[in-house]
C-alpha cells in the first residue's frame, strides 16, 4: 500500500510523482528524478506524461534495447565484417521471441526452449543464435546492464563435422555447366582456398605483381596469393566480364552496371549451374556446396597440416585440420617397409 502524500492537494498525482522546485518530477524505484512537467499542467495531461514515460522506460529496458547498445558499441563494431553481418542475422530471429522481455525475465530455461525448438530445424544455426545472446549478455553484464547471462550453463548441440570432399570430376562438371562469373569464383576460391565473400568483394587494386592481395574478412589475415598459370587465366576470364557501356568497375567481379554482386544475387546463379549440371551428370551426387570449394583447395594442398594452415590462413591449425576432406592413403599392413631382426 502507498504511503499518504505529505501534500493532499498531490493525492491525485501518479505514482511516485510527486512536486520538485520547479516542476512535476518522478522519482524511479532504482533511484534519481526525472522531470515530468510544469506545475501548470492539468492532472489529467500530468497522467498521460506520466504513462508515456512508463511505456518508454519500458521499451529502452527490453533486450531489444540491449542488442541495440550493443550494435553501437565499440565492441561490436571492433569485429570483422563477417561476424558483424550474422550478429545482425542472428538477432532477427532471436529477436522474435526475447525482444520485448526484459533481460533480466530472461532464463536458462528459456534459452533451453529457444534452442530445442530451433534445433529441430537447424542445430547449427540454434548453436550460433545461443552464442550470439550469449556475447550480449556477456557484453552487458561487464557494463552492469544485467544481472546475469542465462546462456550459460544452457549446453550447446554436438555439431557433426562436415566432410564432404569435392572431387575432381564433379568439380570439372560443375565448372562445365556454370556461367562465365561462377567459373572465375570457383577458380579463384578453390586455388587461394577464398570464401564466397573475399572473392565478391575483390578490387582491380588488388591484382598485384607477385599476385592477388587478400585480406581475410573472416579473420583478418591478409595474404599475397601468388601467381599461378591457372590463377592467372581466372583472373583474365573476369577482366573481360561483360559491362554496360562506358562502364568500368573497380571490381573484379561485378554487374553489367559495375556494381559488385550481393551474396544472394551470385548464390541464384551458383544454384542454377549446379542444375544444369545435376541434368547433365546424372550419376554424380553435386549436393556440395560453395564453402566446400575452399576445403577441397585446402585438401588439395600438398605438405603437412602446418604448412596447409600457413597457406590457407586460419588462425589455428584445428580449423585447418576441418578443411583437410581429402581421404588420406596408407599402405596395407603388408606393404610396409619393415626392418628385419
Amino acid at each position: 500500500m502507498a504511503r499518504p502524500r505529505k501534500n493532499p492537494a498531490d493525492r491525485d498525482l501518479p505514482p511516485r510523482v510527486s512536486r520538485g522546485r520547479s516542476a512535476f518530477e518522478f522519482k524511479p524505484a532504482g533511484g534519481g528524478t526525472i522531470r515530468l512537467c510544469p506545475f501548470d499542467t492539468p492532472v489529467s495531461e500530468i497522467w498521460a506524461a506520466y504513462e508515456r514515460l512508463l511505456k518508454d522506460n519500458k521499451a529502452q529496458q527490453d533486450f531489444t534495447a540491449l542488442v541495440s547498445r550493443f550494435f553501437l558499441s565499440s565492441d561490436f563494431n571492433g569485429l570483422s565484417k563477417a561476424t558483424r553481418n550474422d550478429y545482425r542475422k542472428y538477432s532477427v530471429r532471436v529477436l522474435r521471441p526475447f525482444g520485448r522481455m526484459n533481460p533480466v525475465d530472461i532464463k536458462p530455461q528459456h534459452i533451453r526452449k529457444y534452442m530445442d525448438m530451433r534445433g529441430v530445424k537447424s542445430i547449427v544455426q540454434a548453436n550460433r543464435e545461443k552464442a550470439f545472446m550469449s556475447r550480449v549478455f556477456r557484453w552487458g553484464y561487464e557494463r552492469g546492464m544485467v544481472k546475469a547471462n542465462p546462456c550459460q550453463g544452457v549446453r550447446q548441440y554436438t555439431e557433426t563435422p562436415r566432410d564432404r570432399y569435392v572431387t575432381d570430376r564433379e568439380y570439372q562438371a560443375l565448372y562445365d555447366n556454370a556461367d562465365q562469373l561462377v567459373r572465375v569464383a570457383m577458380e579463384i576460391s578453390y586455388l587461394c582456398c577464398a570464401r564466397q565473400g573475399d572473392v565478391l568483394a575483390l578490387r582491380r587494386d588488388q591484382m598485384m605483381d607477385e599476385g592477388i592481395y587478400i585480406r581475410q574478412g573472416k579473420t583478418g589475415v591478409k595474404q599475397i596469393k601468388v601467381w599461378s598459370p591457372r590463377l592467372r587465366a581466372a583472373v583474365a576470364l573476369a577482366l573481360v566480364l561483360p559491362a554496360n557501356k562506358g562502364v568500368v568497375s573497380t571490381f573484379l567481379l561485378h554487374q553489367p552496371g559495375g556494381d559488385r554482386y550481393t551474396s544472394s544475387g551470385f548464390s541464384k546463379r551458383w544454384r542454377a549451374a549446379k542444375e544444369r549440371a545435376k541434368k547433365a551428370n546424372p550419376e554424380l551426387d553435386l549436393n556440395f556446396t560453395y564453402h566446400d570449394l575452399k576445403a577441397k583447395g585446402i585438401s588439395d594442398l600438398e605438405g603437412t597440416l602446418q604448412e596447409k594452415q600457413a597457406i590457407s590462413g586460419h588462425k589455428n591449425i584445428g580449423q585447418t585440420a576441418r578443411y583437410d576432406r581429402k581421404i588420406k592413403m596408407v599402405p596395407a599392413v603388408d606393404g610396409q617397409n619393415k626392418k628385419t631382426k
